[in-house]
């Protein structure tokens, strides 16, 4: 039986959309893997296990993990992974807003673990498999870290202490944050002038293989410049 277009497309606004459209990604996304996949471990796994290995409250009434993320408190439901933050004074929820975050969030759940530093820091290069990435990695995430910032530094300062970031002594100015629990990042920038450029770096406390790969890595550090430029706005 033959159909005309309009009555084949009837109807289909309605239709809801998949979950990867949703949340701005179409089916033939290049991402590693989608975030449907994602979801379909999630849903099946032990809420109980993945507590007892990251070190995180789960409530078993409310169905919810409570999680810091980048200084702010969310509870995350399982297993539809729903996020709301704790009421502070961040103003910007990356884990709420950015589909990276959840991404990066859900593999850590699924695949991380509960671990500290020793106090040391490495490169992203020092990091296993680090080489594999470092072309994306420099570009995504230090080059322009230098570009958006590296000429402005009191705006940069600005930020991080609303983020309540902790002072490290490197460079011209740089600052700490937690990411995920006993997981460390030290964003670092020299200010350009006449005769060089702005340079940056980024180093990770020297866990971070325990639970991410570089690729990882690679979008922690994408997440966490592009959240920048929306704590600015809160100010």
């Amino acid at each position: 039986m033959a159909f005309e277009k309009n009555e084949l497309n009837a109807g289909a606004e309605d239709m809801p959309k998949p979950v990867g459209q949703q949340l701005g990604y179409e089916k033939d996304s290049k991402e590693r893997l989608p975030w449907e996949h994602y979801m379909e471990l999630y849903r099946n796994t032990d809420p109980l296990e993945i507590a007892g290995r990251l070190g995180i409250p789960f409530d078993p009434e409310k169905r919810c993990f409570t999680l810091t993320f980048l200084g702010t408190v969310y509870e995350i439901s399982h297993p539809d992974f729903q996020v709301v933050h704790h009421a502070d004074d961040m103003g910007f929820y990356p884990l709420e807003e950015m589909i990276y975050a959840k991404i990066l969030t859900i593999r850590y759940l699924l695949e991380g673990a509960r671990s500290f530093g020793s106090g040391k820091f490495k490169t992203y290069r020092e990091m296993p498999w680090g080489e594999v990435y470092l072309r994306q990695f420099d570009g995504r995430c230090i080059k322009r870290l230098a570009f958006s910032y590296g000429n402005r530094l009191h705006d940069f300062t600005a930020i991080m202490e609303h983020i309540h970031a902790l002072p490290v002594k490197h460079g011209d100015v740089a600052f700490q944050v937690e990411i995920f629990p006993g997981y460390q990042v030290q964003m670092i920038l020299w200010e350009g002038d006449d005769e060089f450029p702005p340079s940056s770096q980024i180093l990770f406390s020297d866990n971070f293989p325990v639970s991410f790969q570089a690729e990882d890595m690679a979008v922690m550090g994408d997440v966490i410049i592009g959240s920048l430029k929306s704590f600015a706005k809160v100010i």
